[in-house]
């Protein structure tokens, strides 16, 4: 069987694109997922993405385990549909978090620039700037809910294994379904620095939720103001936290082809 996919990345954070096909039955995406995004026997990429709809889509983890949401991966999948002629300036896509409304701010060839709406973030107050025990002693860590689980650990570097860090809170029984992972760092009032770790890719180069939940961390225990500039270690997403929660950032059309199955 071919599968014709689209490769595309929102600020480093890759996916693959795909299109749901007649019979196609969701208990096979996970290993499709797994099979297509294997960097080393297959297409690699963080996570596929199955539209099954005109504006409907399903993620998929690298690891074959279905997520909520992805902030970087919609922005693609909005700049897909744009291309297609599918969407006007403003889309709205349906996700398993919710509809999220997409405006398109800057166009230049295969490179979008776009501005996504992703609502109020959802936490309880004494999970913001909470005490976490893990391997390495106890952490300063936000707890919240930005359309998927996040765990905002604030960090006066990056010179620790945070990478298994990562793991170790991923999987930590406080967290019964996994949680995403963010290691930020205040530059200034309206600057953070973040890595990330999410739950069924491992790390990432950026992530959207994830800089959605440090800068949401980073807003409520004090330590920066909206608007907030998450540096990563792909491209830098802007956060805004007014009405509801904006991310805006980059998405990148990279190539087009067909996967043997």
């Amino acid at each position: 069987m071919t599968i014709p996919f689209i490769k595309a990345h929102g600020a480093g954070n890759d996916f693959l694109l795909i299109r749901e096909w007649p019979g196609a039955e969701e208990s096979g995406y996970p290993a499709l997922a797994r099979a297509l995004c294997d960097r080393r026997r297959g297409l690699g990429a963080d996570g596929l993405i199955v539209f099954t709809g005109p504006a409907r889509i399903r993620l998929f983890n690298s690891d074959g385990s279905a997520a909520e949401l992805s902030g970087n991966g919609t922005r693609c999948a909005a700049a897909v549909l744009i291309q297609e002629g599918a969407a006007g300036p403003v889309v709205a896509i349906e996700t398993g978090a919710g509809v999220k409304r997409l405006r398109l701010v800057e166009r230049r060839g295969r490179h979008y620039v776009l501005e996504m709406g992703m609502g109020q973030p959802r936490y309880a107050p004494e999970e913001v700037d909470c005490r976490l025990e893990t391997s390495l002693g106890p952490r300063r860590a936000t707890i919240l809910d930005v359309g998927n689980p996040q765990c905002a650990l604030a960090v006066e570097d990056f010179d620790f294994d945070w990478r298994a860090l990562g793991r170790e809170i991923e999987g930590n029984p406080r967290f019964p379904c996994g949680s995403n992972v963010s290691f930020f760092r205040v530059m200034d009032r309206h600057t953070v620095e973040s890595r990330f770790w999410e739950r069924g890719a491992g790390e990432t180069l950026s992530s959207g939720t994830g800089a959605a939940g440090a800068a949401v961390a980073a807003i409520l225990s004090g330590r920066a103001g909206s608007p907030v500039r998450v540096i990563t270690a792909g491209e830098d997403l802007e956060i805004r936290w007014e009405e509801e929660l904006m991310l805006r950032g980059p998405a990148v059309l990279v190539a087009r082809g067909d996967a043997e199955r």
